[in-house]
């Protein structure tokens, strides 16, 4: 029986048959139909760079020869075309952008995949759609900050993925935005330089993204950074910067949700991970971070702003000398709110402060007095341990106008490491419960064994 006759059989006989059992036929028979049409003929076409001028010698500039394998892959018809950066070789960029709107992304299935249950449309969705980039060599940016060549004054990002609907990009290779001249300049002295400081790579726009395996080193900015986009996973990955590197976050999520970063060794100047306006559903899990400044979710509200972060999950988490451990900072007079998010088996190793909320952050001198509040509730803490730097283990500074409510800490146990009994806590305006050990004492939070 061929394929459309099944379809037509399956349809028609709904006496014996449930919708169901129809549905999960179609899938079965449309998959099979998809892994034979990969087999016969050449659906995984790859598209090396070299194959289109590149050198990668680490002096020529190799960006017209990516841009004309970038448009190849736009102009085949394969449906999982692969965009090699070949190992062995070191390729100078200028700033590009990769544009997933284009032939290769446009693929069929598309009206029949839609009869079927969710579930099922996410499982084709990724068979047939996934495109690759995989990148084993070397790709590094200009050194001097005057040698960046940018189509207008302001270029704030060197690579930049965007508009994709299933990209997968990984391998064994390194990714260096070669920022030590950026981070010395002085933005009095050189602002039209300073203005063009790069974020190193971005996904924007896009959904079904997969990051895995590459090594991130020395963006001028923040080296990762997810912007409104879904359903982006990014594991196995290696950022590294000096700790006193101004501004090089490791991860920035910015208006994107469900977003996954698991596994990854994450050393900066600033934060690991940094959550923004408009993330939520965020899950953050086997993280080794320092130097750094922790985990942190903001800041929020500057300038008055109305911003919110919500769905947040920290665990597994060690940080190794990082100024801080898991963060939310916002600043006074913003709206918004941040609210259920959970830290859990958190291992400080001379963190600073492990656990800090801050509904007064100001990085500035000259900070004003607001009334309002970035809203804070329903955060958890639970299985936090280890040594800090400081006195002060947990910090819990809220607002008097908008308390922090709903706060939870369960078997929390923090010890400064110079003298285990000078360990403290600071606590104001902070609403919630404990449970079990919570050391230090946090006494603004009512002992409560019911949770």
């Amino acid at each position: 029986m061929t394929l459309n006759t099944k379809l037509c059989f399956c349809f028609m006989t709904n006496l014996t048959m449930t919708m169901a059992t129809c549905k999960r036929l179609f899938l079965i028979l449309l998959i099979q139909c998809i892994l034979l049409a990969g087999s016969c003929d050449n659906q995984h076409y790859i598209f090396d760079v070299i194959n289109f001028g590149a050198i990668g010698d680490g002096a020529n500039d190799d960006t017209e020869a990516f841009e004309h394998a970038w448009d190849a892959v736009c102009g085949s018809s394969v449906s999982s075309p692969t965009f090699l950066v070949p190992g062995g070789k070191t390729f100078v960029l200028q700033p590009l952008t990769f544009n997933g709107q284009c032939n290769s992304t446009t693929f069929t299935f598309q009206a029949i995949i839609s009869l079927l249950p969710y579930q099922f449309y996410r499982v084709l969705h990724l068979l047939v759609r996934m495109a690759a980039s995989i990148i084993n060599g070397t790709i590094i940016a200009p050194s001097n900050p005057s040698e960046w060549k940018c189509n207008d004054k302001n270029c704030h990002e060197w690579i930049t993925f965007e508009h994709f609907d299933g990209l997968s990009i990984q391998g064994s290779g390194t990714i260096n935005g070669q920022g030590t001249n950026w981070w010395t300049l002085s933005c009095e002295d050189n602002e039209e330089v300073c203005d063009k400081k790069a974020t190193g790579f971005v996904i924007a726009h896009s959904n079904n993204v997969q990051i895995s395996e590459l090594t991130f080193e020395d963006s001028p900015k923040v080296h990762i950074s997810l912007e409104r986009s879904t359903l982006i996973n990014a594991t196995r990955l290696t950022i590294q910067a000096p700790g006193d590197s101004p501004n090089t976050d490791g991860i920035h999520i910015q208006h994107s949700t469900n977003v996954s970063i698991d596994q990854c060794l994450i050393q900066t100047g600033d934060d690991c991970v940094s959550i923004g306006d408009g993330s939520s559903y965020i899950d953050i899990s086997n993280i080794n971070c320092g130097p750094g400044h922790g985990i942190s979710i903001g800041s929020l509200g500057r300038n008055g702003n109305n911003e919110s972060v919500e769905f947040v999950h920290v665990r597994d988490v060690s940080f190794n000398r990082s100024t801080n451990g898991v963060r939310i900072k916002t600043w006074q007079g913003g709206h918004g709110h941040v609210r259920n998010i959970t830290f859990e088996r958190i291992t400080s190793h001379g963190a600073r402060r492990p656990i800090i909320i801050d509904q007064y952050y100001c990085p500035h001198d000259h900070c004003s007095n607001e009334t309002s509040a970035v809203e804070i509730d329903n955060v958890a803490y639970s299985q936090i341990e280890g040594t800090t730097d400081k006195e002060t283990a947990v910090q819990l500074a809220c607002s008097e106008s908008t308390p922090c409510t709903n706060i939870f800490m369960k078997d929390i146990n923090l010890r400064y490491e110079e003298d285990e009994e000078k360990t403290s806590s600071y606590c104001l305006n902070a609403q919630g419960l404990r449970n079990g050990r919570v050391s230090p004492n946090v006494t603004c939070l009512q002992q409560d064994d019911n949770f």
